[in-house]
């Protein structure tokens, strides 16, 4: 980002100042590894949409053979999403992909880029597979990472787990973490985006969303439900009339760090017999991203088993 004429941030205004901007946070970094850089866009991640996420995959498969890891510079606000897809869609990955950015602006004395950017490479050259996120001192599982602070440097958390590693004198890595392999990638890319992410609030009118289903571009929908997933009972109408048009609707909790355990209250367990996935320990940006690769790919009746398979630890039933 630079500022813009308005004093806001903004991105670049071409492709070589982005790039000029990048290689000026630290011109040592090729010390680290030999680095080629590839261009894919410089944009306000607040922009990004799953055609992105596409584009960034299709470079990866393209380049996976050549290279030993892959560092992908990111905004910050939609890093997580894009850290899922990444995670779903590149399956049987053998090499580290991090993705990384930074609070504050590169151009910024006091910036928190040149750190991250260095320790993202550093991260790429281990013995580890797997998508990741690396911002200040934590190494977080891809499909884990949510963004938790708008404003502190330590901005991201992982969902439900302990952090992948963390940076400190010397790189310290989870014991669980997977390591490199030869094995071949399966490349599933492409993601239906319409799909509504909406969190109950007490007295929720349910024709509100009632209306939802009326609308025949929505394909999903995903519900932040109180506590362990429970669902008031007036949402039964809302549940049959989802499953008459085939509309999946999956339950996450409404904490940051809470679990769906729908079958604890009976207010869940209503809400399952009626057709409800439960989303379990999954992150809203995993379930997000599931949901939309589920949609472009299987059939409504194979939703809930793609939402309830863990791919790469998103998952623990």
């Amino acid at each position: 980002m630079k500022k813009g004429a308005h004093g806001t941030l903004v991105p670049p205004d071409d492709e070589r100042e982005a790039i000029d901007i990048l290689m000026s946070i630290e011109p040592r970094i090729k010390d680290i590894a030999h680095i080629d850089l590839e261009y894919i866009a410089n944009m306000d991640s607040t922009n990004m949409t799953p055609h992105e996420w596409d584009i960034i995959i299709d470079a990866i498969e393209r380049n996976y053979a050549y290279y030993d890891g892959f560092v992908i510079t990111h905004g910050t606000d939609t890093m997580a999403y894009t850290a899922s897809a990444l995670s779903i869609a590149i399956q049987n990955l053998g090499k580290p992909i991090i993705l990384t950015g930074s609070q504050i602006p590169a151009y910024a004395l006091y910036t928190d880029a040149r750190r991250n950017l260095i320790n993202a490479i550093r991260v790429a050259t281990l013995d580890i597979s797997g998508v990741y996120i690396v911002f200040d001192e934590r190494i977080i599982m891809g499909a884990r990472a949510t963004k938790a602070s708008e404003s502190k440097l330590d901005a991201f958390q992982t969902v439900n787990n302990r952090d992948a590693g963390e940076i400190r004198i010397e790189i310290e890595l989870s014991s669980d973490v997977p390591r490199r392999h030869r094995g071949k990638i399966r490349v599933i890319k492409g993601f239906e985006s319409d799909v509504f992410v909406t969190s109950l609030i007490p007295g929720q009118d349910v024709t509100d969303l009632e209306f939802l289903l009326d609308n025949e571009r929505i394909k999903g929908i995903i519900i932040k439900a109180f506590g362990t997933g429970n669902i008031p009972y007036n949402f039964e109408s809302f549940f049959r009339k989802a499953r008459e048009k085939r509309v999946p609707i999956v339950i996450t909790s409404q904490c940051l760090h809470g679990v769906t355990r729908m079958q604890c209250y009976d207010v869940g367990r209503r809400a399952l017999e009626l057709g409800a996935i439960e989303g379990y320990d999954q992150s809203l940006e995993v379930l997000v991203v599931k949901l939309m690769w589920a949609l472009r790919h299987y059939p409504y009746e194979e939703i809930k088993k793609v939402i309830n398979t863990n791919f790469v630890g998103e998952l623990k039933v």
